[in-house]
């Protein structure tokens, strides 16, 4: 049996314009669209040092990807209660307790309690999630 090669992908051009020669930043359209740009997003993130084109396209691809991301993929939370919405969000980002309590004020035991309905959230609370999670600040009333 012979040893499988790792295969290596090309590295990614440096220049923002060899960068859009690669894939072109246009509105994203359906899903192949999507998956590549995600597949150019994903190569760009993982880089241990970016050009200053590089962080350009990627922030630019990053909006892109965002705004189909909300058009297609997002959850209506309207229906939820407050802390459902919550815990959707957070599971959503890959988040548990101890980070939502250092989020809301550096206390990791602080975000259990919400999440067990033991603390309500105040209007600091609520204004610190709806930044973070870029979301209106209703939702959580």
């Amino acid at each position: 049996m012979r040893p499988v090669r790792a295969t290596r992908r090309p590295s990614l051009p440096t220049t923002f314009a060899t960068l859009n020669a690669l894939h072109p930043l246009r509105p994203i359209r359906d899903a192949v669209d999507y998956d590549n740009a995600v597949e150019i997003l994903d190569r760009l993130a993982v880089l241990d040092r970016r050009t200053a084109d590089q962080e350009d396209y990627l922030e630019t691809l990053a909006t892109l990807v965002g705004k189909y991301d909300e058009e297609h993929y997002a959850a209506d939370l309207s229906q939820l209660s407050p802390l459902a919405s919550l815990q959707h969000l957070m599971e959503h980002q890959g988040m548990n307790g101890s980070p939502l309590g250092e989020l809301l004020g550096n206390n990791r035991s602080l975000g259990g309690k919400i999440l067990r309905g033991e603390r309500q959230l105040s209007k600091t609370h609520i204004r610190i999630l709806s930044e973070g999670f870029k979301v209106n600040p209703a939702l959580f009333l």
